[in-house]
């Protein structure tokens, strides 16, 4: 097995990193890995109804899709994530307990009372800390979690407060759960760092033939191609969502608007606006506009910029409705 120190914390390189060692090393594979303040979505999510996007926009967060299901998870600093690569082991995928036991042994060897909990779960005393899943590629499966140490939990909380009744869809959703930071519970502080030395020193010590590994130029070079190429893309991040419904009512000085939208791959297949609001010209107009272009804050911005709005909807803003559009 080999072992990787990842250093990088940007959060596009380090989930194209998982998916270069998953497609190009041959052998097992162990990696630890921080990101800078992100929101990672599962491969089967809608984007937008698992994050409040307004909320990613402003503190000017990383949005990235990563290659397993289950559900969305934040980062930050604080939270450190690790991933196996396996081969030959295909009868464990759903043996998420198997990849998850060595964090619960260090755990356990610095008197933190760890557990499996439910399907994919690590917790402490109840409260979730740990978030695992999994995805096959040919005969190997990539398992990966992460780790809430020293986490801004109240950042956590307001970058996944999304309101359930604004998508009607059919992706997987995440499930909210009380969640803690592992430093909370450690007889003597640590800083995250040494968490990490400790985790990789267990790995070291319990595999047999480990070996530590630095991506070399070449690795740095391909998996810099696939950040650019994929991972930072709107087209993986977003337009990789399932088909979804939005629907959303704001109420403005001028009246009542009802939004509703029907996406499918990011693109609008079809938009209708409803409501007490006064206009001069058929509000078709708008609708058909917007057939076709990205559900992005950006390409709908240009379409509405072709008309006077306000003769469509009475002293109303484009930045009044991009805001019921998301």
């Amino acid at each position: 097995m080999i072992c990787i120190n990842n250093s990088n914390t940007d959060p596009y390189f380090n989930l194209a990193s998982e998916e270069y060692m998953l497609e190009n090393f041959t052998e097992d594979c162990f990696m630890l890995w921080i990101n800078k303040p992100a929101l990672i979505v599962g491969r089967n999510q809608n984007t937008l109804s698992e994050i409040n996007i307004d909320y990613a926009k402003k503190e000017n967060l990383c949005v990235v899709r990563r290659l397993s299901g289950g559900g969305a998870t934040f980062h930050d600093l604080g939270n450190l994530n690790f991933t196996f690569i396996a081969n030959n082991q295909l009868s464990d995928f759903t043996n998420f307990k198997k990849f998850a036991q060595p964090i619960i042994d260090v755990l356990q060897n610095l008197s933190v009372n760890a557990e499996f909990s439910g399907r994919n779960d690590l917790t402490i005393e109840g409260k979730k800390f740990s978030g695992n899943a999994q995805c096959k590629y040919k005969n190997k499966i990539l398992h990966h979690g992460s780790l809430l140490f020293s986490c801004d939990l109240q950042h956590l909380n307001n970058a996944l407060n999304v309101d359930p009744a604004k998508f009607q869809d059919k992706s997987v959703k995440s499930v909210s759960s009380r969640v803690t930071n592992i430093s909370d519970y450690l007889k003597s502080p640590l800083y995250i760092s040494d968490f990490s030395e400790i985790i990789m020193q267990h790995i070291l010590e319990t595999n047999t033939e480990c070996k530590l590994y630095k991506f070399n130029a070449y690795d740095i070079k391909k998996i810099n191609e696939l950040a650019q190429n994929k991972y930072s893309t709107w087209e993986w991040n977003f337009g990789k969502s399932p088909k979804y419904n939005l629907k959303k009512k704001k109420k403005y000085k001028f009246g009542l608007v009802e939004f509703n939208l029907d996406v499918k791959n990011g693109v609008i297949n079809n938009a209708k606006f409803f409501g007490d609001f006064f206009g001069k010209y058929d509000i078709g107009h708008i609708e058909t506009a917007l057939i076709g272009v990205n559900h992005t804050p950006e390409d709908i911005r240009k379409v509405l910029s072709s008309f006077n709005i306000n003769d469509y909807f009475s002293n109303i803003s484009i930045d009044d409705l991009l805001e019921g559009l998301f």
